[in-house]
């Protein structure tokens, strides 16, 4: 087991995306035997968001919101301009996406990602490419945007890239993890 112990200084990049049309593809098929249900969260409590944020970012150094109080996440959480949808299989969360209007017609996939026990059976592509059409779906909406960064999934880049995405700014960065990462469970 590789760990970077809490206390630990770690470089990385941010890398900043934009998408300026609708993609020209179908809504996406779900791969062949999955069971699952893509539920919009309404008016989710802050513990069920930061479940599902940890269960997701914990491997890949989300400590962020961590930061924030409790009441400035319900806040946020509830505003319209925000929407959680979360992909349930097996009766548990798999993954989910948060969607915010940011202003000017600009939608932010501010939140993307699958529990580490649902990567690699198809469903992430689905799951983006859900999230990416239902953005666009939202009224006014003229661009759509993503971030993500070296910490990430090693693939998240690459597969932002191929859903239709472009990089449109990168910018260097130094954090102090507040807690353990264990390296062995990122796949490489």
């Amino acid at each position: 087991m590789t760990l970077q112990r809490a206390g630990t200084e770690v470089a990385y990049t941010v890398t900043y995306l934009e998408m300026d049309e609708r993609p020209k593809w179908d809504w996406p098929r779900l791969p062949v035997g999955a069971s699952v249900s893509l539920l919009h969260a309404e008016a989710p409590p802050v513990w069920f968001f930061l479940s599902l944020y940890d269960a997701v970012g914990r491997d890949y150094a989300w400590e962020d919101i961590h930061k924030r109080e409790h009441a400035d996440i319900q806040e946020w959480l509830s505003q319209d301009k925000m929407s959680l949808n979360v992909l349930y299989g097996h009766g548990w969360p798999q993954g989910f996406f948060l969607l915010e209007d940011t202003g000017e017609g600009v939608v932010d996939i501010a939140y993307f990602g699958m529990v580490p026990e649902a990567v690699g059976r198809g469903l992430g592509s689905w799951l983006l490419r859900t999230a990416i059409l239902m953005a666009w779906d939202r009224p006014g909406t003229k661009k759509l945007t993503v971030n993500t960064c070296t910490l990430d999934h090693p693939r998240a880049l690459q597969t932002y890239q191929k859903n239709g995405f472009t990089p449109v700014r990168r910018a260097d960065h130094t954090r102090v993890l507040t807690r353990d990462r264990d390296l062995s469970r990122i796949p490489s």
